[in-house]
């Protein structure tokens, strides 16, 4: 006998919402609002450099050794600019601390067309939603201000659970937040081993959000796949999973 489907996990970063403007972008902007005429090209090549050195050294925030989500992305931003040959630390300190706080607002993160009414709808099947994220501290009052954060009855972060996905101690959390059985939950999200892989690991139902139709049925079976959010709440009604 097939079980009850009761909750929805959720990935936030681009399967709910995503960054508006590159992050060369938006860091140039901050370094013009100091005075800094530097190149987003510069400086979206030096951003990559950064997070990948300290996403290797200090994963999920540096929390095993002694850093915090702040304290990394702090840093990042820091390594970032020195990359680009700004040298005065008083700069790269202001520039990070600022930085870190504009990532909370609205203006930054641009909701997907199809995330409001999806969540509502799922909600209107009577399904209790979670949110099982890679993410630091601020992606309360992310999901606060644009509008998302009342269609969860819990977040965990990678931040406060202390490990990060693809780890499956990461949705045993959950689960154990909810209080039901992986069968009765589905995820959703756009990472195929992050997401898809890494709860299917545990008994939950994972659903691949593919908006841009880059895997094929040998990765992940049709009926597992979403290339729109639009469809998921029929396949949860359906349960054709």
């Amino acid at each position: 006998m097939r079980a009850t489907l009761r909750w929805v996990f959720w990935d936030v970063k681009d399967t709910l919402l995503r960054v508006r403007a590159s992050v060369g972008e938006q860091y140039c902007k901050e370094a013009e609002r100091v005075g800094l005429d530097i190149s987003p090209v510069e400086v979206e090549a030096a951003f990559r450099l950064a997070y990948r050195h300290y996403s290797s050294r200090y994963p999920n925030y540096g929390l095993s050794q002694g850093l915090d989500g702040r304290s990394w992305w702090m840093s990042v931003v820091r390594d970032t600019f020195s990359r680009c040959r700004v040298r005065d630390p008083a700069l790269l300190d202001t520039m990070a601390h600022n930085l870190y706080h504009n990532f909370c607002k609205a203006e930054n993160w641009e909701v997907f067309p199809d995330s409001k009414a999806t969540l509502e709808r799922c909600s209107s099947l009577g399904l209790e939603m979670g949110v099982v994220s890679n993410f630091d501290r601020r992606l309360e009052e992310i999901l606060h201000v644009c509008g998302l954060r009342s269609h969860f009855r819990f977040l965990i972060t990678s931040e406060e659970a202390g490990t990060a996905k693809p780890d499956p101690a990461i949705f045993k959390q959950a689960l154990q937040r909810c209080g039901v059985l992986a069968a009765n939950v589905a995820h959703v999200g756009d990472h195929y081993v992050n997401d898809y892989l890494a709860s299917k690991s545990v008994g939950i139902h994972g659903l691949l959000l593919d908006r841009s139709n880059q895997r094929n049925a040998r990765d992940v079976p049709a009926e597992h796949r979403l290339r729109s959010l639009e469809e998921l709440p029929s396949l949860l009604q359906q349960h054709k999973l």
